[in-house]
């Protein structure tokens, strides 16, 4: 064998390897769920538990006329509006470190902390309300990158279209039962 066929075949058998290296590392399993599954199964848990608290908690409690929910539920000593309890559920799941949120957002919002926070954000709930599927993007805040999900968030309960329609600060009074009030907005750090 001549120097010449010996280099070339251990740059061909090189190449190989590197060729091979680099197709195994592509195919190689991933180690992560895709952080859009990992979204949508915090939104159907979420959206579960507020549903199950809306219809089987407040509205139960109300039509047997035990208690009702109302909007200064600690000082009346009633029940946390769905809405309130969806917040102090987010609040109670915030840890040092670890600034993973969610939230209810609208364009007509009762509670102005529940309003977009930036043009970005109107325009993806405005995509969400027209079109009634997930807008998703990735953003900044603070200088950290997050992965942003806004769900359709749907009037599941009679007591969260009683609430809208008939609340004094309410922007918007007409909703029904299955109507798109807003979104459910869901941020995962991306680092």
């Amino acid at each position: 064998m001549s120097g010449k066929t010996l280099r070339i075949a251990l740059g061909t058998g090189l190449l190989g390897i590197l060729l091979g290296w680099g197709i195994g590392f592509k195919m190689a399993p991933n180690t992560g769920l895709p952080i859009r599954v990992v979204a949508d199964y915090v939104h159907a848990v979420l959206q579960a538990d507020r549903t199950f608290y809306a219809q089987h908690v407040v509205e139960r409690m109300e039509a047997m006329l035990i208690v009702n929910a109302t909007e200064n539920w600690r000082e009346d000593r009633t029940l946390p509006l769905p809405a309130q309890f969806f917040k102090e559920s987010s609040r109670g799941l915030q840890v040092r470190g670890k600034p993973f949120r969610y939230r209810l957002v609208s364009l007509w919002p009762i509670n102005q902390d529940n309003a977009p926070e930036s043009e970005r954000d109107r325009q993806a709930l405005e995509q969400v309300m027209t079109y009634g599927e997930v807008a998703e993007q990735e953003i900044e805040l603070g200088k950290r990158k997050y992965y942003q999900a806004i769900f359709p968030d749907r009037a599941v309960s009679r007591a969260c279209v009683n609430c809208h329609n008939a609340h004094e600060k309410s922007p918007k009074r007409d909703f029904k039962l299955n109507d798109i009030m807003g979104g459910l907005e869901i941020l995962i750090p991306l680092e």
